[in-house]
């Protein structure tokens, strides 16, 4: 699916406006949006997901807009909102099937077989009689995303999957992502953490403000640090008096000092030396040069 979003704005009643001129253009594959809380993240989602309405703009998907074509649009469109929740009553394998009934037109036959390769596919067919809100939290995000690909949709929007997951399951969370990512599928994922991105995505858009604040790549976004990363030994009243002027980004107690990497334009410390960058890199020295967002 391609997706072109000119001027996008949402303003809310009250007057705040959480969406402001957005332009960007979305491919297949895995597309990340990143930005701090509040940045206007899921006010983007839930435009696209056609839960709401734009104050103004236009949203083309494969070349229908978004309001003239809603009904059409919505059978293309998967959704896992932040906030996913499940009926207390129902087991594993119901909950899917009804998530089928509502949204194919399968047999029941035909639905019991679906919801069985998708259960299979998200690593819960083992568990497909325990009931749903019984499930671990990683697991409960597996069912969402079965729940979100059960219409075999082209779009698949993403909102914060990985948020209060353990290392194991945000690996596997995002495994399956990649996988998806490899057919014919949009899948858009909103985050804060930026090794969503920076593990899933080769094109990515940070908001900031409701503003797009860069678009490209996270290779892209990463070559705008090489420089300005540097490391650095420290005994605790040097990495003391540091921490307070630059921005920290690791630490890593070593032989009683401190090795630290941090953002600065220039050397921080007769002994500091260049490291390479990554996105978390990135993402702290956009956030506080280029939004002027201080993170000390």
């Amino acid at each position: 699916m391609n997706i072109q979003i000119t001027g996008l704005t949402k303003t809310y009643p009250n007057g705040y406006t959480a969406i402001k001129d957005v332009n960007l253009e979305i491919g297949s594959g895995m597309f990340g949006l990143l930005g701090p809380n509040g940045a206007g993240k899921s006010s983007f989602m839930r435009i696209l997901v056609t839960a709401q309405q734009a104050t103004s703009g236009s949203i083309l998907m494969d070349g229908m807009d978004i309001n003239e074509h809603r009904q059409k649009i919505r059978t293309r469109i998967g959704y896992l909102p932040q906030d996913f929740t499940f009926f207390s009553k129902l087991k594993t394998w119901e909950f899917l099937d009804y998530a089928a009934q509502l949204s194919t037109s399968l047999k029941k036959k035909e639905r019991i077989i679906k919801v069985d390769q998708l259960l299979d596919q998200v690593g819960l067919l083992d568990v497909r009689e325990r009931l749903a809100n019984k499930l671990s939290g990683g697991m409960k995000r597996r069912l969402g995303i079965a729940q979100a690909l059960i219409g075999e949709p082209k779009l698949l929007v993403i909102d914060e999957p990985t948020t209060g997951l353990d290392p194991e399951e945000r690996i596997r969370f995002r495994n399956i992502l990649s996988d998806l990512s490899q057919k014919d599928v949009t899948i858009i994922l909103s985050t804060h953490i930026v090794g969503d991105i920076s593990s899933t995505c080769h094109n990515m858009a940070m908001l900031n403000k409701g503003e797009v604040a860069f678009k490209g790549s996270p290779e892209g976004m990463i070559e705008k640090v090489r420089g300005h990363v540097w490391q650095v030994n420290l005994n605790d009243e040097e990495f003391n008096k540091i921490k307070m002027e630059y921005s920290v980004v690791s630490t890593i107690p070593i032989d009683g000092k401190w090795e630290v990497q941090l953002i600065a334009e220039n050397s921080p410390h007769p002994n500091a030396t260049h490291a390479n960058p990554n996105l978390e890199h990135a993402y702290v020295y956009f956030m506080e040069n280029q939004l002027g967002i201080s993170l000390i």
